[in-house]
């Protein structure tokens, strides 16, 4: 069935099971059964295309799309370049949102470019940190003026 009549020809039997038997070529397959075995090829492909690639395109727009809903002001998040930061303001519907880099650095961003909410860094850690340099500060004044 999947061996052309040219090669089907070109194949010699053995001259004891020649003299037994006569060798027949196979018939080529019809053009309908072409046509039915390229059309099963390209449903396959397709099958696998859509398993493989679009499937799973599909469930990640759909969390990502579930994260942006659920997203709130104060939420720790990560823009599309690689920026973290707080989210300052959020509205449902509006395309933008406006996220606080740190040091005053407000920048607004468009909804869609925030990859993903990022854990908080640990807040306490980092008062703890800022407080005891400005008791170092506040100390180094004192000094200062006695």
């Amino acid at each position: 069935m999947l061996i052309s009549k040219a090669y089907a020809q070109a194949i010699e039997a053995p001259v004891e099971a020649a003299n037994n038997m006569v060798l027949s070529a196979p018939e080529a397959p019809s053009a309908m059964e072409a046509f039915m075995w390229n059309m099963g090829l390209v449903l396959m492909l397709v099958v696998m295309f859509y398993v493989l690639l679009i499937r799973p395109q599909q469930r990640r727009f759909k969390e990502h799309s579930e994260m942006l809903r659920g997203l709130k002001k104060g939420d720790t998040v990560v823009t599309g370049g690689g920026l973290i930061g707080v989210l300052e303001k959020i509205e449902d519907g509006a395309e933008d949102a406006v996220v606080d880099l740190g040091n005053g650095l407000k920048v607004t961003v468009m909804r869609d470019q925030l990859q993903k909410k990022s854990k908080p860094k640990s807040v306490s850690g980092s008062k703890t940190a800022a407080s005891s340099v400005e008791k170092k500060a506040s100390d180094k004044k004192t000094v200062e003026k006695k």
